[in-house]
């Protein structure tokens, strides 16, 4: 299992476009037989923060969700939305394990 925390910095103009944005993309991610979990949370002290989890059944999971069209649209959609460009981090899951408790 792999697990991405990707974290956003919007321009405080643009967090509601980015926020539609990116649930679209959110919504279709969920549908995808290699994800099990996609996240949107947004920093309570910072509303112009957002994290992505996003929660893979493995790294074939995550390669097959960077080549759908709604990523790609996603991607081009908010690049001019980023104040500075979005940094990830990968995780091993440690608790819980089994896929079944990470599905939505």
């Amino acid at each position: 299992m792999l697990v991405v925390h990707v974290h956003v910095h919007v321009i405080p103009e643009r967090v509601e476009d980015f926020l539609a944005a990116t649930l679209a993309n959110a919504e279709a991610s969920v549908a995808e037989p290699g994800v099990l979990r996609f996240d949107v949370l947004r920093d309570q002290a910072d509303p112009a923060h957002v994290v992505l989890v996003e929660v893979y059944r493995d790294e074939a999971g995550a390669k097959a969700h960077k080549d759908t069209a709604h990523y790609a649209t996603w991607r081009d959609t908010v690049a001019d939305m980023m104040a500075v460009p979005r940094e990830s981090t990968r995780f091993e899951a440690v608790f819980p394990t089994g896929s079944e408790r990470w599905a939505v």
